[in-house]
């Protein structure tokens, strides 16, 4: 784990950072905003950022967003800083620390931020013919190619090929290709000098030079424009790359990873993949199955996301019932493990008593709405219309959610356009909804 802390932390830096170097992080300091952005462009690397609320926090997470740094926020202030702590949430925090600091707290964040990361949970012998073949090919220094549909955990297997390979003490860096423009993904992944660019306001290291040592993962590859897949290929032989807008080629040391949901193959044979980047990545390819193939896996990560998002949203942990298992169960999860975490933390919401029912588990379709599964299972609700539970949901979710609709849409398991769709037929009923940053902490 990298940290990287921004500020003095009300003068309590030397303490925070011996609690975190004690469970094993590597601590980077910066005295303020433009220095912390300074150490995220240089390659120096960091896993989470905790800033002092006496930094402007809404300011340092609009530039990471800029300049496309993605890397999870934690403010920290002293106990009575309560509108700070309001306001660093609503900028896009995704905690607060109260200062001083008290090391099983701080060890809970570390521990919090690796599990997102690396949480590999599986029972069902489909996965583990996967994961058997990825503890063969783990410690050699082959490109993998892993694919399989979206949400059925790619990123996690390729974290376990890096924690079990000798690159594991160095850094593993993942891009996403389908989320970058791809304008913008050439310098995202070779870097580029100070004004080579509309916005290139600084020299900014890419991903090749930040990931060297350790390992590289190129998610979703197939979304990559053919000309950045020729820089690519040169990159993967010559072990060298070159920034935008600098004519001095780098040496960098990279193990390949890359992820894809498409049908690699027919990608080639139809000309939007080139084939002799395919054979430098397929070295080694790994199928990770969709949900509705590992059965034994439903049970096991609900379970699993059941006690996560408990303790996430500080409430009673709560068993599954056998028929909320059964009604899991019968489901097709056309979303995958993404779409079971979203449905198991929405249970987690929902569900009274000292159990996680089946009325709790309100299965949606591709189109957001429950499904015949999920009306059929809500037999505790029974006079109420489904449309009635469903806007009490949205909006219950969304006062819980501070009004941020991304991360309540990823909650409830639906696209932001459909609960923003929602959304605007409450407002013309004239119901009220909570604005955007509004609601109760």
């Amino acid at each position: 784990m990298r940290l990287l802390i921004i500020g003095s932390l009300n003068g309590q830096i030397g303490a925070a950072s011996r609690i975190a170097m004690q469970r094993g992080a590597k601590v980077i300091q910066a005295d303020g905003i433009s220095q912390g952005l300074e150490v995220m462009r240089s390659g120096q690397g960091a896993d989470l950022v905790m800033a002092d609320v006496s930094n402007d926090i809404a300011e340092l997470i609009a530039s990471m967003k800029a300049e496309r740094i993605n890397l999870p926020v934690v403010a920290c202030g002293i106990e009575t800083s309560s509108a700070a702590a309001v306001a660093a949430i609503k900028a896009g925090a995704k905690e607060y620390v109260p200062l001083p600091p008290d090391a099983d707290l701080i060890a809970a964040v570390l521990e919090a931020v690796a599990a997102e990361q690396d949480t590999l949970i599986f029972e069902d012998p489909a996965m583990g013919k996967v994961i058997d073949m990825a503890k063969k090919v783990a410690g050699s220094q082959a490109s993998v190619l892993i694919t399989g549909e979206s949400g059925t955990g790619k990123e996690l297997v390729a974290r376990f090929l890096h924690r079990n390979s000798p690159r594991k003490d160095r850094a593993f860096v993942a891009v996403n290709c389908a989320a970058i423009p791809g304008d913008l993904l050439e310098s995202e992944l070779f870097g580029h000098e100070k004004g080579s660019f509309t916005g290139a306001v600084a020299r900014r290291i890419g991903k090749f030079e930040e990931s060297s040592g350790g390992t590289l993962l190129l998610d979703e590859i197939s979304e990559m424009d053919l000309r950045l897949q020729a820089k690519l290929l040169r990159a993967v032989q010559e072990r060298e790359i070159t920034r935008v807008g600098s004519n001095n080629s780098v040496k960098v040391d990279v193990r390949i990873l890359a992820t894809s949901n498409r049908n690699m193959e027919a990608e080639v044979k139809a000309g939007k993949f080139r084939e002799d980047l395919f054979f430098r990545l397929n070295v080694v390819k790994l199928t990770v199955p969709p949900l509705r193939n590992r059965p034994k896996d439903v049970e096991v990560l609900a379970k699993h996301f059941a006690i996560s998002c408990a303790e996430e949203n500080a409430v009673p942990v709560r068993a599954l019932t056998p028929d909320a298992i059964t009604a899991l169960k019968a489901h097709r999860w056309p979303g995958n493990v993404r779409e079971l975490e979203n449905t198991v933390h929405r249970a987690v919401l929902l569900a009274s008593g000292d159990k996680i029912s089946a009325e709790a588990i309100m299965l949606t379709d591709a189109d957001g709405n429950l499904s015949e599964e999920a009306k059929a299972g809500i037999g505790g609700l029974v006079g109420r219309t489904v449309a009635d539970v469903e806007r009490d949901l949205i909006i219950d979710t969304l006062k819980h959610t501070l009004g941020n609709r991304t991360h309540a849409a990823k909650i409830l398991g639906i696209s932001i356009r459909t609960l923003r769709n929602k959304l605007n037929t409450y407002v013309q009923d004239g119901l009220a909804v909570p604005a955007p940053g509004a609601g109760e902490a």
